[in-house]
């Protein structure tokens, strides 16, 4: 006799950016969130509906356009709060409109969370519970969401398989990114599957065997 898994999640790529959006949720409530709905909110919604699953709450990795864009009008539409990023991201979030229009992306708005998150946070969907990481560097509030009874944790840009994120945006910085890998996601685990911010999954066990930025062998020999 099978049981289901407590967390189900779903990767809808949106923008033109190609940025993962994840639709998660609690199979025993059948309530969920989506992380990071950046873009295409009639896409995100229809996924939802699909799977049945009733949306309480949005959670926003970081700040940049492509992961929070419509994440103001989506929360409006559908009448839920939005959880994250930290607050260091704030003037990212902000500049939405500006940056929007840069990107393709039509519609942005700027928006305040119901709530800002920091490092040692947790965030509940349905009757999951996620552990927030605060890991700067590729923004300076960027968070990460980890479940660990799954071994899951949702990323955005702070790792990708094969690659980090870019540190080259306003207050970026590269030694905080690798610090916030090395100390904060490697000691979940290398079971531990991420979902990036775009791109395909990985784990991070394979990732400090081949990343060309942070794998063990590269960072003992920097």
């Amino acid at each position: 006799m099978s049981s289901k898994p407590p967390l189900q999640a779903v990767i809808i790529p949106v923008t033109p950016l190609q940025q993962n959006c994840t639709l998660l949720w609690c199979t025993a409530t059948m309530r969920g969130a989506f992380v990071d709905p950046g873009g295409e909110i009639d896409k995100l919604i229809a996924v939802s509906e699909q799977h049945g699953v009733t949306i309480e709450k949005l959670l926003i990795t970081h700040g940049h356009i492509d992961h929070c864009g419509l994440a103001g009008v989506l929360a409006e539409r559908l009448g839920v709060p939005i959880e994250g990023p930290h607050p260091a991201d704030k003037f990212w979030i902000d500049s939405n409109p500006v940056t929007g229009a840069q990107y393709g992306i039509a519609g942005a708005t700027a928006f305040t969370p119901d709530r800002w998150l920091a490092q040692g946070d947790q965030v509940t969907v349905g009757e999951l519970t996620f552990d927030v990481y605060h890991c700067p560097g590729h923004t300076p509030g960027h968070v990460v969401f980890h479940h660990p009874a799954s071994n899951l944790a949702i990323v955005g840009d702070v790792l990708f398989q094969g690659s980090i994120g870019r540190t080259d945006f306003p207050l970026g910085n590269h030694a905080d990114l690798i610090e916030a890998i090395v100390t904060r996601l490697w000691p979940l685990g290398g079971a531990t599957a991420f979902i990036p911010g775009h791109g395909q999954m990985s784990t991070f066990a394979a990732e400090r065997r081949s990343n060309a930025y942070v794998a063990d062998a590269v960072l003992a020999a920097a």
